[in-house]
């Protein structure tokens, strides 16, 4: 894949949630919600300040991140769907995948 992300933007993968419930129920696709989960595939330069300086980034590429439900921009590139969106978009890191996967459940 031949793109990188301008300034402060992002491209994100989503992460796909499980496919059945701790009690052992399979939502069907219908049902499912879009995963507010992702990785962050590349990332820009950041952001200039009012006086010019470059402000780096907090999160990087293979970060595993939360976002808002109607977060970025869905983009489609080599045949697979990205979310293009700003660090500002972004909730938090997580640190832990399998805490917050348990968390979750």
């Amino acid at each position: 894949m031949n793109f990188k992300p301008l300034h402060d933007r992002v491209l994100v993968k989503r992460l796909e949630s499980e496919e059945k419930t701790a009690g052992g129920i399979i939502i069907p696709d219908t049902a499912k919600e879009k995963p507010m989960r992702g990785e962050i595939i590349a990332a820009g330069s950041g952001a200039r300040g009012e006086d010019g300086t470059l402000h780096p980034l907090d999160v990087q590429a293979g970060d595993q991140i939360l976002f808002g439900k109607w977060s970025g921009t869905e983009v489609k590139i080599d045949g697979v769907d990205y979310l293009i969106m700003k660090e500002s978009d972004i909730l938090g890191v997580i640190t832990d995948a399998a805490t917050i996967q348990a968390a979750a459940e």
